[in-house]
């Protein structure tokens, strides 16, 4: 077999990466027929061109404009980190009685495990929050209208954040593909980036949502500042140290 150039190798780790939700050196290494630093070797520069992040022993895809994990894979990664972020924010209601729930699984979680003993009234641009919240008792459900993206069920364009724009809502669950303190909030999809910024002018308090793997990755449309957040919550997953760093912009940091 012929041996492959570095952009070659990288472009198969890359694929690999978005293929499985991550790859470890050792096993590429193998497969790849090259020494571990080689394989290391690519995962920095791939990290440096911020199409994945390292970890110990592997790596994982960075979400982009050209790359983008489904609803139906979110619903199987980091599930345990997700139901206990999902539980502390829930917490974080208080008095509100308008909330906003952003598209992904996260904010899924975060509406199932919402109040049903007292009235609520949930905007959503998420069909699977939707859906989760038709029958809840006590939760008027608003299903905002606009073109349905496949991979995530959630509408977005003009019709979406026009009827957002209408409301003025007690409490924002906003969730990213990146935080990051030089950046703030991203996605990569200029759509869905329009309808999250629609939806933290229309909030009064804005929390965002998100584990661990979220923070210091950037996507390609910025939405919101970390300063425009009330609160983030996290993971203990996410060091100390670095949640500390974020407090200093101004949101509390929750890490459960």
């Amino acid at each position: 077999m012929t041996a492959r150039t570095a952009e070659e190798r990288q472009r198969e780790i890359v694929q690999a990466a978005r293929r499985t939700g991550s790859v470890d050196v050792t096993t590429l290494a193998a497969e790849l027929g090259v020494a571990k630093e080689t394989v290391r070797r690519d995962l920095r520069a791939l990290e440096d061109h911020g199409l994945v992040r390292r970890t110990h022993g592997g790596a994982y895809p960075v979400e982009s404009a050209g790359f983008e994990t489904t609803l139906a894979f979110r619903a199987t990664s980091h599930v345990p980190e997700k139901r206990r972020i999902a539980a502390a924010a829930a917490e974080l209601l208080g008095d509100a009685e308008t909330v906003f729930v952003d598209e992904g699984f996260t904010p899924q979680l975060i509406a199932e495990a919402l109040p049903r003993d007292r009235p609520l009234t949930v905007v959503t641009a998420s069909l699977a929050c939707a859906g989760a919240l038709a029958e809840a008792g006590n939760t008027t459900v608003l299903l905002l209208g606009g073109r349905v993206r496949p991979g995530t069920l959630a509408t977005v364009d003009h019709w979406t954040t026009r009827m957002l724009a209408g409301f003025v809502i007690d409490l924002a669950y906003i969730g990213a593909n990146g935080i990051s303190r030089e950046h703030g909030l991203t996605t990569p999809d200029p759509a869905v980036s329009e309808v999250k910024a629609q939806a933290l002018r229309a909030s009064r308090r804005t929390v965002f949502v998100g584990v661990h793997t979220k923070f210091g990755a950037v996507s390609f449309c910025r939405f919101a500042e970390v300063g425009d957040l009330e609160a983030i919550v996290t993971s203990t997953l996410l060091p100390a140290s670095e949640a500390h760093r974020y407090s200093l912009q101004g949101p509390q940091v929750i890490r459960v």
